[in-house]
């Protein structure tokens, strides 16, 4: 009997939705699974970054992230949008990473009810860089940068989110599953303590603050795509 020839999938497009990617990536699509990584991977890295504060240990985090939403995507119904699916993902990630190495991990419903004085005094405190320094770009990225990791665990994760990957308040509320007016309160919170230390710069170069440069991004959807190959996650181009 003649063989039928084997159809292959055309790519997806720049234009396809979220929800049809990951249709696409649970039947075996590394195209379109590459795809959704591509669209959220600055994301991920800086929710896993915000939490870890550490670059490599961030990255790892959300290589691990992607598989375990990858090997979920069957189960996946689409009551949150794909990307809060994923940010969820990555954030419990790294928070188990946390306390996996021992670190004091503060729930993200927990709320603060007194100020600790060395998180005050640390916000407070010059950073290695002189003032006269802070008028180029790059160094003012530095210094936000450096107090962003000073902020507290309940508030750094949601100012990332917030201001830095400017998701609404009803996604940062569905990703940290927490009340929305409680999303409002500490974002309001951790940009006073900002610019306490800052002067007022908290809202100068966010834009560049975590930079996820191409580099990075192909690594990770390399070595995702390479162990989904391994586990059978992908069918065969």
């Amino acid at each position: 009997m003649p063989v039928e020839p084997r159809v292959v999938p055309k790519p997806p497009s720049a234009g396809t939705s979220e929800e049809e990617l990951a249709a696409l990536a649970a039947g075996g699509d590394g195209a379109a699974f590459e795809a959704l990584m591509r669209r959220h991977n600055r994301l991920l890295f800086r929710t896993a970054r915000s939490i870890l504060k550490d670059d490599a240990a961030a990255e790892d985090a959300v290589q691990e992230a992607y598989l375990r939403a990858w090997r979920a995507l069957g189960e996946f119904r689409a009551q949150s949008k794909v990307s809060t699916w994923l940010v969820r993902i990555v954030a419990n990630e790294a928070l188990g990473r946390l306390r996996r190495r021992g670190a004091e991990v503060i729930p993200l419903e927990a709320a603060m009810t007194a100020s600790d004085p060395d998180t005050q005094e640390a916000l407070t405190e010059a950073p290695d860089r002189g003032p006269e320094q802070i008028a180029m770009r790059a160094q003012v990225r530095r210094l936000l940068e450096a107090h962003i990791d000073l902020l507290p665990e309940i508030y750094r994760t949601i100012f990332m989110l917030r201001a830095v990957e400017e998701l609404s308040v009803e996604e940062v509320a569905q990703v940290l599953d927490i009340p929305e007016a409680t999303v409002r309160t500490r974002f309001f919170r951790a940009r006073g303590l900002l610019r306490e230390g800052l002067a007022q710069q908290v809202d100068v170069g966010l834009d560049d603050v975590f930079a996820f440069d191409g580099a990075r991004c192909d690594r990770i959807v390399a070595n995702v795509l390479a162990q989904a190959k391994a586990e059978g996650l992908s069918e065969p181009a």
